[in-house]
């Protein structure tokens, strides 16, 4: 009997799809000697193949003087192996009907391809291959740190929304390593080293540091066949070091002035919430969701709509594995005086701490939030995307069957409780952009 047929054998099978909100496929979980989890879910509907790989390294388990390695490998990743160089890499994929991409966050790092299914197993050679095999060299990585510092350019460094958001983590966090972004600062990226590259490579791209999902028209044993022939023989590493670090609880607000070349004030405050298992979340994303979720949340409909204050107002209760950020951002008009469009954001948030939301904007919320789990897995693709999602923010990728029960249960009561114990001033760090002439801001950068 081979390895992965000697592996426990989870099957879920949840009925009652629609009208009922619940989710109904299956998913088997193998695991691999090497210590390699695989997760299948097996659907005919659709005659497409998604193969993904997680790896359980993201921003969080950098440390200062190498921010921004786990966005580098994203892109090192691409660069090809000695069995495949990289026109080879993209010829396989592209030549056979399919497409791929890749994504760093701040807890994992995900690589995909969508494949016809009678050349799955292209694609698990493909990721196989390339886990272990991967052309580390000065030139790659020279090539790619200028790729990864332009795209750090036109993203944060020259957008003012996008520094206003890279601000928020930078000050909001004291010890966590949340507190800088996937893309890294600009000087450790300038200095990562070959050898910090090979370092990481090995402990981090390791088969018990990752997982695979493969999601759609499938035979579950083939593939598992395929898999153990091509991951099967790669080798175990020691497990990375966890991350130990907490945060502390906040004691009191923090504000900063962020003076950077814009045309408009605009600001971003955040408040410390918990992470992405704990039953919280959902009374969070319902209070996120009246608040700014739309254009007729309570914030936008006010600032932007009636008052015609802000061009916009955003934000978001973040899920993430450790404890994140709800975070709201909002710009002014021409015109606009930015202290009064924060104050009217800290009444709108202070009110759920003392006034029940009505019925209708809580169902509408629940209702909201619950279609948009349920329909965000329409395709073997997101439907992969989703369950790793739950591995990496809630530690097990059997949660997703409780997400949908988690909004219904939500109570106008639940929103009141939360909002009292996280949003309040003295959890909450806000970020004031100040807008400076291109002349002024050319000579203080």
């Amino acid at each position: 009997m081979s390895k992965w047929k000697q592996a426990a054998v989870i099957v879920m099978i949840i009925s009652g799809l629609a009208a009922a909100g619940e989710l109904n496929f299956t998913i088997e979980k193998h695991q691999l000697a090497n210590g390699l989890m695989v997760l299948l879910l097996e659907d005919h509907s659709c005659p497409t193949v998604t193969i993904q790989a997680w790896y359980r390294c993201g921003s969080k388990n950098e440390v200062p003087g190498i921010t921004g390695i786990s966005h580098l490998f994203e892109h090192m990743m691409f660069k090809g192996t000695k069995k495949y160089p990289k026109e080879k890499f993209d010829r396989l994929v592209l030549g056979n009907g399919g497409y791929n991409n890749a994504w760093t966050s701040f807890d994992n790092t995900t690589y995909y391809e969508v494949m016809p299914p009678s050349k799955v197993e292209v694609a698990i050679d493909l990721e196989a291959d390339r886990s272990r095999n991967l052309a580390i060299n000065e030139q790659n990585l020279s090539s790619e740190k200028q790729v990864v510092l332009s795209e750090r350019s036109m993203r944060y460094d020259n957008d003012p929304f996008g520094s206003l958001y890279e601000q928020i983590f930078n000050n909001a966090y004291v010890a966590h390593p949340y507190r800088w972004l996937p893309i890294g600062f600009e000087s450790d990226i300038k200095s990562i080293t070959l050898q910090d590259c090979l370092d990481y490579y090995r402990t981090h791209y390791a088969p018990n540091n990752s997982f695979l999902i493969i999601s759609g028209d499938i035979n579950s044993k083939e593939v598992m066949k395929m898999v153990e022939k091509h991951y099967g023989p790669i080798k175990a590493e020691v497990n990375q070091a966890p991350v130990r670090t907490v945060e502390p609880p906040q004691r009191g607000e923090k504000r900063i002035q962020y003076h950077k070349m814009a045309q408009l004030p605009a600001f971003i405050a955040g408040f410390k919430i918990p992470d992405g298992k704990s039953p919280d979340i959902y009374a969070l994303k319902v209070a996120a969701r009246v608040l700014f979720g739309g254009e007729s949340s309570r914030l936008y409909r006010r600032l932007v709509y009636e008052e015609q204050k802000a061009l916009f107002v955003d934000g978001e209760a973040a899920r993430y594995q450790d404890p994140a950020l709800f975070y709201v951002m909002a710009g002014a008009v021409p015109g606009s005086n930015m202290d009064s469009i924060e104050a009217e954001v800290w009444q709108e948030i202070d009110k759920l701490q003392t006034e029940p939301i009505t019925d209708y904007e809580l169902q509408k919320a629940k209702n909201q939030l619950e279609s948009e789990f349920i329909f965000g897995m329409q395709t073997n693709e997101s439907r992969a995307s989703m369950v790793g999602s739950f591995e990496i923010n809630t530690g097990d990728y059997m949660n997703i069957y409780k997400e949908a029960e988690g909004y219904r249960s939500v109570t106008a009561a639940d929103v009141m409780r939360v909002a009292k114990k996280y949003l309040n001033s003295r959890n909450r760090t806000v970020v004031i952009l100040v807008p400076e002439p291109p002349t002024q801001a050319s000579i203080s950068e």
